[in-house]
């Protein structure tokens, strides 16, 4: 019997944005203190829910602002639900906006040590990985320089080296096989399909269609925040290919 390892129950994240732009923080106070500043509230999600069981890999299928990069920001535990509740079992790897915790004044050394942290990692775990972690990024003697003169390219490879150390039980992936140079790209595509190969848990956004009928099982359609369609992938991507043709 299958094992439910992650129940969405009832999901909705609320976001507040500024009814007008604020140009610096002065005038930002200023509004503040005289009530004169005003916000818009949407639902990027609304009344999600869905079960995945242990071994599947899940396309989290959408347009362009359905709500699919929110939705796995909430399942990592990246972004708190507004409403409803998230159940999982297992070690979880986001590989989301790999490299966006990093502080660009420390350097490659010390964020390897601060990114771990965020991503729930001991700081004796990390110390133990430390050397591999850098092999694989191969940023060599950049390691110690400050992330601040990091090329968007060196940040995510390191990114990715830190989020996938671990050996996950459920793995997120937004778009990272886009990640890095061909070179690094190649590496990176072996080292998660050695993951795949586990047999680990996975939910996967990616908009390459052809990719997500070859890697996942099962799918869900998003469409404004709101969960129109879930089953087979096939199934799935079907309607998915007709909504994005209309």
């Amino acid at each position: 019997m299958s094992k439910i390892v992650i129940d969405v129950d009832g999901v909705g994240v609320k976001f507040r944005m500024n009814d007008e732009k604020v140009d610096n923080l002065k005038e930002y106070i200023i509004r503040k203190i005289t009530g004169r500043i005003g916000y818009k509230e949407f639902w990027a999600l609304r009344n999600i829910s869905f079960t995945v069981e242990s071994g599947d890999r899940v396309a989290v299928l959408g347009m362009n602002g359905a709500g699919k990069s929110t939705l796995l920001k909430v399942i990592a535990g990246v972004l708190k639900a507004t409403e409803g509740k998230i159940t999982s079992q297992g070690r979880i790897a986001p590989l989301l906006e790999l490299g966006a915790g990093f502080d660009p004044q420390y350097s490659g050394a010390e964020n390897i040590y601060l990114y771990g942290a965020m991503l729930g990692y001991s700081r004796d775990f990390i110390r133990s990985k430390f050397n591999e972690i850098v092999e694989f990024s191969e940023l060599g003697e950049f390691i110690n320089s400050p992330v601040k003169n990091y090329s968007s390219g060196m940040k995510t490879r390191l990114g990715f080296s830190i989020a996938t150390v671990v050996e996950p039980d459920i793995l997120i992936l937004d778009e990272v096989f886009a990640v890095g140079d061909a070179k690094f790209r190649k590496k990176s595509e072996k080292k998660i399909q050695s993951m795949f190969d586990r047999g680990i848990t996975v939910l996967f956004v990616s908009h390459n269609i052809e990719q997500v009928k070859k890697i996942c099982n099962k799918a869900i359609f998003l469409e404004s925040g709101t969960l129109i369609a879930s089953g087979p992938c096939e199934d799935i991507c079907d309607i998915y290919e007709v909504k994005s043709n209309q």
